[in-house]
């Protein structure tokens, strides 16, 4: 009977639920109790579920004066037609999960909050029902300069742009579902630590997960157990959209314990963002390099991923635009293949790990990659490359080492090849095949110390 008064009756019966709840009488209640307690009454002030009418100004009013007396305020179930919130600094709102909606009526954005210091939405579905957004607005939630936003265990679905953005905002976002954004599902500009995790997003046009900045710099935001999947590239590119998790310009950032599938280029992209974690993710069916950092960085852990169906498995590349530092270890990869989304003017697809320098790749074990199972230096971009105690099964070439004219020092030693049918360690000068098989040793080049690898 309390439960029916709580969701069905408004808030009046608040203070009885909290007696009831300390009481014991309800278990159950006791959290809903510790939430709602001290919330205005939302249907007293005429926000109404279901109503005809738009309620943007009804609720409007009532979060300002909820915000400005401290009190969190309550929606019960049902569906409310808004457009236009704009969130004071303390909002709190809450709502039943998957039964409490707010539908965007049109004619500019759903919600958003500017220059605040707290702001927190828990519970509540946020539809924005696939209408046209005005063309200030590049989300249907967006929040700028906000110290801490906490939402949690929402649903942000149908935006015809993204689904939600921050820029110059920290906080957690978490528990949430965020699916059908034309653009990306969550972009995050210029964060402050921000932590997403445990969020379920699917089915975006463009992006699933951006970490991104204007300029490069620190920004610390933690990307850890979400499950991204279904992203698309629908405004084309060779890179820049279609990504599962991307960082830009991000740096010394987490990202771990993710599951992320089908997507049209990389599970998880790293772009000039240095001092990038990546381990323990899940990476399936990518459509182009599974795992990459790539250009200006410095500094990249890759670490005990497992990748399964891709173009390219990981790489770690550009040197010529001072990408360096890392290691790439205790990964899986397999199942690769040689058709990525566009025609690549370079090496190609197939191959399982690139590296290029100052960089240590070990403990790796790579098993059908059509074209190369590792692919160390690209021409001369070959500085400081330490390959040992990997396992390459099953690719033509085991790996493949480049033998240009100014390529740097390598090491390749103790690794094991099995059905590398072309040669376990070959040398190459860009795609040319330049050497015979040097797993014995590569005495004809002075960059080159190969020993203790053998034939499986």
């Amino acid at each position: 009977m309390l439960k029916r008064r709580v969701f069905l009756g408004g808030l009046a019966s608040f203070s009885a639920i909290g007696r009831a709840a300390a009481d014991g009488a309800d278990a159950s209640l006791q959290p809903i109790a510790a939430d709602l307690r001290g919330a205005l009454d939302a249907q007293s002030a005429g926000v109404v579920p279901g109503a005809s009418d738009n309620q943007s100004r009804k609720l409007q009013a009532l979060l300002d004066a909820a915000a400005a007396s401290g009190q969190p305020v309550f929606l019960p179930a049902g569906t409310y037609e808004v457009s236009n919130l704009d969130l004071p600094d303390g909002t709190r709102l809450s709502g039943v999960p998957g039964a409490t909606r707010l539908a965007y009526g049109g004619d500019g954005h759903l919600v958003s909050a500017r220059e605040a210091r707290h702001i927190s939405i828990s519970g509540i579905t946020l539809d924005g029902a696939n209408r046209w957004l005005g063309d200030y607005a590049d989300a249907l939630i967006g929040f700028r300069g906000v110290d801490e936003v906490l939402i949690t265990d929402c649903e942000i679905v149908g935006s015809r742009k993204h689904g939600l953005q921050l820029e110059r905002s920290g906080g957690r976002i978490s528990g949430c579902r965020i699916t059908g954004a034309a653009n990306a599902g969550l972009m995050a500009i210029e964060t402050k630590a921000l932590a997403i995790r445990d969020n379920d997003v699917s089915d975006c046009g463009n992006g699933g997960i951006l970490v991104h900045r204007w300029t490069k710099g620190e920004d610390g935001a933690m990307v850890t157990g979400n499950r991204v999947s279904r992203i698309g590239a629908k405004d084309g590119g060779t890179g820049q959209n279609g990504n599962g998790i991307n960082l830009f310009r991000a740096d010394n950032v987490m990202v771990s314990g993710n599951h992320v599938s089908a997507c049209a280029f990389s599970a998880i992209r790293a772009n000039s963002a240095s001092n990038a974690t990546i381990s323990g993710n899940q990476c399936f069916s990518s459509g182009e390099t599974a795992i990459y950092a790539e250009f200006s960085f410095e500094g990249a852990l890759i670490a005990d991923n497992l990748v399964d169906g891709a173009a390219n498995g990981i790489l770690v590349v550009n040197l010529d635009q001072g990408g360096r530092l890392s290691t790439v270890s205790g990964n899986i990869v397999r199942n690769l293949k040689r058709e990525g989304p566009y025609v690549h003017d370079g090496a190609g697809f197939g191959f399982g790990i690139a590296v290029e320098a100052d960089t240590v790749v070990t403990g790796n074990v790579v098993e059908n990659a059509p074209k190369w199972g590792l692919m160390l230096g690209w021409g001369p971009y070959l500085r400081n490359v330490v390959a040992s105690a990997n396992i390459i099964r099953r690719a033509p070439v085991g790996i493949a080492v480049s033998v240009v004219d100014g390529a740097g020092a390598a090491l390749i030693s103790g690794n094991l090849f099995s059905e590398t049918t072309d040669g376990a360690i070959v040398g190459f000068r860009w795609n040319d095949k330049a050497t015979g098989e040097l797993i014995d040793g590569g005495d004809a080049f002075d960059h080159l110390t190969i020993a203790g690898n053998r034939h499986g």
